[in-house]
């Protein structure tokens, strides 16, 4: 049996980290040239930025997008930072706090019109307006690929990452480049298991048997009350766990291990939540036993979170008007215990290979 492990830790979650290092790889390098056929499709035209590449942010007034925006400017202060969100006068205000190369730009990403005509112009478009559990399109990407514009989003959710990647083809003939799913977790840690598992194909060890992913949050772990309302969206969905091949049901915030996160962190309860990723390394990666899990501290929230889980109505927890209201109520106490327990996040992805060992659990 062979047995690996990669941690992260970080003191502050700051929103897409992953997307930082893909916006430094590729925002230098100007878009190739469609060949005319593309160009028939009847999209419109982009128009071609002035006085430097544009990004918007659309969700820039929340904190993982207001966040994204602040590293973006720090990351290329010659970029020219579209704050993009509902709230006017939060938005302008954000947007003066980086300087004169940024703007707010209202958008409701509901409307297609109104996001279709803020993306014209963009050289890159930031999708961090979540929730993105219960959404039945998804409207930015459709957009992006209408208006020839790049995309990345941060997306938590399993059903809407598949969904978005079904307009694979579509990108590809319109030659938009489109990443999902690239925050922390889902995207550092989807980054991190395929390291684990092609490092054991590289060396030739044992094929990969099993590989799990432990997540776990002190208080707010620095996020919004937005990845607060995902927390709570997920305790109404069916858990997708993989088991030697087969598909696998379970109850959201089952299934308890204690998970050792290393020094600073320590061991810590963790329990089964419908993740994308979980999916995406079983399809992708082809490791037929797959399992993702979320702990929290103060312990207490973890009881609070169960207690959802088994005794809130399914219908009510996957209404999301409800759970919004739920999150208004319960975020100004986490903010309060964020002083005590402080903002820490840390993922621990485990790989199993073995040729030989038998295992029941996942």
């Amino acid at each position: 049996m062979i047995t690996l492990t990669l941690l992260y830790m970080q003191a502050q979650s700051k929103g897409i980290i992953a997307a930082m290092g893909m916006v430094r790889a590729c925002m230098p390098v100007p878009l190739p040239a469609l060949p005319a056929a593309a160009h028939s499709t009847g999209a419109a035209e982009k128009k071609p930025s002035r006085g430097g590449l544009r990004v918007l942010v659309l969700g820039g007034t929340g904190r993982v997008g207001w966040s994204t925006a602040t590293a973006l400017s720090k990351l290329r202060p010659d970029l020219r930072i579209l704050i993009g969100g509902r709230n006017r006068e939060k938005g302008k205000s954000l947007a003066s706090k980086l300087g004169k190369r940024s703007e707010f730009v209202q958008v409701d990403i509901h409307d297609p019109s109104m996001l279709e005509a803020a993306l014209y112009g963009a050289d890159l478009v930031v999708h961090a307006a979540g929730p993105f559990q219960r959404e039945d399109k998804c409207t930015v990407l459709e957009a992006a690929i209408s208006t020839k514009t790049p995309y990345i989003d941060v997306c938590d959710d399993a059903d809407y990452s598949w969904r978005a990647k079904g307009f694979h083809e579509q990108a590809k003939a319109s030659g938009v480049p489109a990443i999902i799913t690239a925050g922390i977790c889902p995207g550092v840690s989807n980054v991190m298991a395929a390291e684990l598992v092609h490092a054991a194909r590289r060396e030739k060890a044992s094929e990969p048997e099993r590989l799990r992913f432990f997540y776990y949050i002190a208080g707010s772990g620095g996020v919004g009350p937005t990845t607060l309302a995902s927390s709570f969206l997920l305790l109404g969905e069916d858990v997708i766990v993989y088991n030697k091949g087969k598909e696998r049901k379970l109850k959201p915030y089952s299934g308890s291990l204690n998970i050792d996160f290393g020094k600073g962190v320590g061991k810590k309860d963790v329990y089964l939540l419908n993740l994308p990723e979980v999916k995406s390394t079983f399809k992708i990666l082809s490791v037929p036993t797959v399992s993702a899990r979320f702990g929290s501290d103060p312990f207490f929230w973890n009881w609070g979170m169960h207690t959802f889980a088994t005794f809130l109505p399914t219908e009510s927890l996957r209404d999301k008007n409800k759970v919004l209201k739920l999150v208004e109520l319960v975020d100004p106490i986490v903010r309060t215990i964020d002083v005590i327990a402080g903002e820490c996040v840390a993922m621990r992805i485990s790989r199993l290979c073995s040729s030989r060992i038998h295992f029941n659990n996942y």
